[in-house]
């Protein structure tokens, strides 16, 4: 069966904000001996990621809906890479927690319109399939995260948890041009002009039939 270009890059989309939020937990011990701060301080690190991400979720993917699913893919894409690659090179622990926080603003697109867009990048007879898949990704990601973490504490320190990560956030962005275009997302239109339907009991009373 031919592989589908679009279904591989929501996989890595899915992938790769739920790899960072494992492959950070294991070097929370080393950041703190590094940066000098205590464990409470430090396991913001990983808090700040996960408030943006859940609590921005659902605003993503209204965006999605008034700005086009791709556009704000892609820019939730490229917001979590510039955060990322801010977190390897952080210089202590507030910029390190802001840098978290942005990217877990990020994250919270990529995972809110890699959802969405299922319906409008597999056949609609393949959208649970399509779902199951997505959600291996995630689940392959979290369990993913500390084995390749530790590996990378073990070669380069702590900073290469966050760095190593760019590389597969820049090839999800990349391949995010293959996902297809819907149409322009559809503006709610505002409560003001809305032409609600004339009530049963207003006809019945001054519309008599005749």
């Amino acid at each position: 069966m031919r592989p589908n270009p679009a279904l591989i890059a929501l996989s890595l989309t899915m992938l790769v904000p739920s790899l960072s939020i494992s492959v950070a937990t294991v070097g929370l011990p080393s950041i703190a001996d590094e940066l000098e701060v205590g464990v409470a301080a430090v396991q913001w690190v990983v808090i700040a990621y996960l408030l943006a991400t859940t609590t921005l979720i659902v605003g993503a993917g209204r965006l999605g809906d008034l700005f086009g699913r791709r556009r704000v893919l892609r820019g939730g894409i490229a917001v979590f890479t510039a955060a990322t690659l801010l977190c390897g090179l952080a210089p202590d622990l507030p910029l390190l927690i802001a840098a978290r926080a942005l990217a877990g603003v990020g994250a919270a697109a990529m995972m809110a319109l890699t959802i969405a867009f299922v319906g409008d990048a597999v056949p609609r007879d393949r959208t649970g399939r399509a779902m199951g898949l997505l959600g291996t990704m995630s689940a392959i990601g979290t369990a993913l995260g500390p084995a390749i973490g530790g590996a990378l504490l073990e070669v380069s320190g702590w900073r290469a948890l966050f760095l190593a990560v760019v590389p597969l956030a820049v090839a999800a962005g990349a391949l995010s041009r293959v996902l297809p275009e819907p149409a322009a997302g559809r503006r709610a239109a505002p409560r003001g002009l809305s032409t609600p339907r004339t009530p049963a009991w207003w006809r019945t009373r001054w519309c008599p039939r005749s």
